[in-house]
């Protein structure tokens, strides 16, 4: 199913599509899925589950609406269901001051899990921007992610990209800084 036939943006609105995309295993099903479909047996391979596990994943994404069926084929007897995402992209709601942000999270267990051996390119920086130039700032950080998501080829091997850009919170100081 080509990506251009999906909405950009499913928003999760509900508690029930929040409990789904919250839990590190369906993020990482998600993450099978965002540029081909694939059957449960695939995406039990793909992620490292049995299939029960995964078939009981993907049916609470299914019914959270983050995912669907697209594709169906019969293999000896049996309807091999093929799931792929709802949208190209999935946001979140604010978790609010304090709350729990399931995206960076998510994205720190999967560096976390990554290969050490493998090419990271991890940084932090501590910026002093005016307005004008975080914003200018955010909006080139989503061009080139956006640019590059149209560049991806599934044949090719997985690369997750996650950026933060915020205003840390009053009080609080980087690593280093003078008072």
């Amino acid at each position: 199913m080509p990506t251009d036939d999906l909405p950009e943006t499913f928003h999760v609105t509900t508690d029930e599509q929040l409990r789904a995309v919250s839990n590190l295993t369906r993020h990482r099903i998600m993450a099978v899925l965002r540029f081909e479909p694939a059957t449960i047996t695939q995406i039990a391979e793909r992620v490292g589950l049995a299939k029960g596990s995964s078939s009981y994943h993907v049916r609470l994404l299914e019914r959270a609406g983050l995912v669907k069926v697209v594709r169906t084929r019969k293999v000896r007897g049996v309807t091999e269901r093929y799931y792929a995402m709802a949208a190209r992209s999935i946001e979140l709601p604010d978790p609010g001051e304090g709350g729990p942000d399931m995206l960076m999270r998510h994205a720190v267990a999967d560096l976390e899990a990554s290969p050490a051996s493998g090419e990271r390119h991890v940084r932090m920086a501590h910026l002093r921007l005016t307005e004008e130039q975080f914003a200018e700032l955010g909006a080139r950080l989503e061009a080139l992610a956006d640019e590059y998501r149209e560049l991806s080829d599934p044949s090719l091997p997985d690369a997750s990209l996650v950026f933060a850009l915020f205003h840390p919170a009053r009080g609080t100081r980087a690593v280093g800084d003078a008072r």
